[in-house]
């Protein structure tokens, strides 16, 4: 088989819908407007420390296969995922803004591009997930596939000045799964911000007294011995535990817990 013919099969087998987009093309995008392949790239500086974690991540706590690793040619390190059985673009986009928010909270949203986006189901697919390997017009710099022990290699420069090997690009997508459907679901499951339950504010609630503050068996004295008075304090478990603390460093200070 033709190098090509075998990057090109990998390429499909991963990443590729069933059916072509509406104009005929092999897109991203099928002509259903369901995708297998999803994209989260960390851009400005392309930093793989902080990206990492979302690959270890998604396989340890998610139980999901591997995604691609890949250096966009411009600015950024991106994650490929590729799924078994294509999705609508709205469930791609919940899945990959679950991840965001769960790995990468703290990373302000415009160095995260994403593939499909929040809106793709009603605009353009964004320009950035784009075929791999290929070489960006505008960096004159490759794109590629890149095994898990080099991102970090690459540093803030995420591209290749040479054009990578077909060969080595297949290989690298070979070894790569596709998320099952009933793993697909398990994850997204788990990535879905957790609903607040609203509690209904009714007459029978607005009319209860306010409850009653909670009687502490350390005040009910009378109390002749300070010390006394500490040593309950500490053992009552009905007191704030910051307090029982006071009242234990209190005791250590007079000279003991014992009396």
């Amino acid at each position: 088989m033709p190098r090509m013919d075998r990057l090109q099969t990998q390429y499909q087998r991963l990443y590729l819908p069933p059916t072509p987009d509406a104009a005929g093309a092999p897109g991203l995008i099928g002509g259903d407007g369901r995708v297998r392949a999803l994209v989260l790239g960390l851009r400005g500086p392309a930093d793989w420390d902080t990206l990492a974690p979302v690959w270890r991540g998604v396989q340890a706590d998610l139980a999901l296969p591997a995604p691609a690793i890949a250096v966009n040619g411009v600015d950024a390190h991106e994650l490929w995922f590729s799924l078994a059985e294509p999705v609508p673009l709205a469930e791609a986009s919940a899945f990959l803004q679950g991840l965001r928010r769960r790995y990468l909270a703290e990373v302000k949203p415009a160095r995260l591009p994403l593939w499909p986006g929040p809106d793709a189901a009603t605009t353009s697919p964004q320009p950035h997930a784009t075929r791999i390997p290929a070489l960006h017009p505008d960096t004159g710099r490759w794109s590629a596939f890149v095994a898990p022990d080099l991102p970090a290699v690459f540093g803030d420069d995420p591209s290749l000045d040479f054009q990578p090997g077909e060969d080595a690009q297949a290989e690298l997508l070979s070894r790569l799964a596709s998320i099952p459907p009933a793993a697909w679901q398990a994850a997204l499951a788990q990535l879905q911000p957790a609903a607040a339950v609203p509690v209904p504010v009714t007459a029978a609630v607005l009319a209860q007294p306010p409850a009653a503050s909670p009687t502490h068996n350390a005040l009910n004295g009378p109390y002749q011995d300070p010390r006394r008075f500490l040593l309950d304090v500490m053992n009552d478990p009905t007191v704030a535990l910051a307090l029982r603390i006071d009242a234990a460093k209190a005791l250590l200070v007079s000279g003991g817990t014992t009396g």
